[in-house]
């Protein structure tokens, strides 16, 4: 199992949300670029960059993605707010490795096709859940959808994998549930990346032991909960 340090984006700035709500901001650090170089040089080989403006239809932070890149050498996947072709081409053509989409795939299944199917392998789907159900729109809208139900709809794309955080445990380190997780990990048919409420080194070594394929890591590694050095010792490449 990989960890994967999350560089999420607003305003210029590398942050930390609480349960995906713009108004509990915990972290705000100010050169993002240097906050990916500094988890890279811990050890760390992948980063998950994520566009909180962008995915909050509030501007973006396309300029500041191409630094943090540029920065680093590590293997990176950005999300956000890419709900066009046009911008996931963009984004792949400008060197990161996967995109993450949400909003869009969930909502648009001939689109989503297409676009695995024009990059094939490089397409990671959010499934953002809150008590098993999807969401939308940066989180703030719900889709009715049951994350079991939508997975294997996935079932025949040519994806890299699932990202699926569960944004009431999100920036709480209160741990992973993992009657929920196995059942997500269960139901996907692609790799899965679990995000939210990981806190612990057990929580790692819980989601390595049910064979989930990655963990992205936030506020338990910016605040010190996780030590980063032994993350990236045990998990990180």
């Amino acid at each position: 199992m990989i960890a994967v340090p999350a560089v999420d984006l607003r305003g210029g700035r590398c942050v930390q949300l609480v349960g995906g709500r713009p108004e509990e901001e915990r972290v705000s650090l100010p050169d993002p670029p240097a906050v990916a170089l500094r988890w890279r040089e811990t050890g760390f080989r992948h980063l998950h960059v994520v566009d909180l403006d962008s995915a909050l239809g509030e501007g973006d932070n396309r300029e500041l993605i191409r630094k943090v890149r540029e920065a680093t050498d590590a293997e990176i996947q950005v999300g956000g707010g890419i709900r066009d072709t046009e911008s996931a081409d963009a984004l792949l053509g400008e060197g990161v490795d996967r995109v993450v989409v949400g909003t869009r795939a969930i909502d648009d299944a001939t689109w989503l096709r297409k676009l695995a199917e024009r990059h094939p392998g490089r397409v990671v789907v959010a499934a953002d859940v809150r008590d098993g159900v999807v969401l939308r729109r940066g989180w703030t809208e719900s889709t009715e959808l049951a994350v079991h139900r939508f997975l294997p709809s996935l079932q025949d794309l040519p994806l890299a994998g699932v990202l699926c955080t569960d944004v009431g445990r999100e920036g709480r380190m209160t741990g992973i549930e993992r009657g929920e997780v196995l059942e997500v990990l269960e139901a996907s048919p692609h790799p899965v990346w679990v995000s939210g409420g990981i806190g612990t080194m057990e929580d790692l070594r819980t989601l390595a032991e049910l064979d989930a394929h990655g963990a992205v890591l936030g506020m338990a590694l910016y605040t010190g909960a996780l030590d980063g050095a032994l993350v990236a010792q045990e998990f990180g490449s």
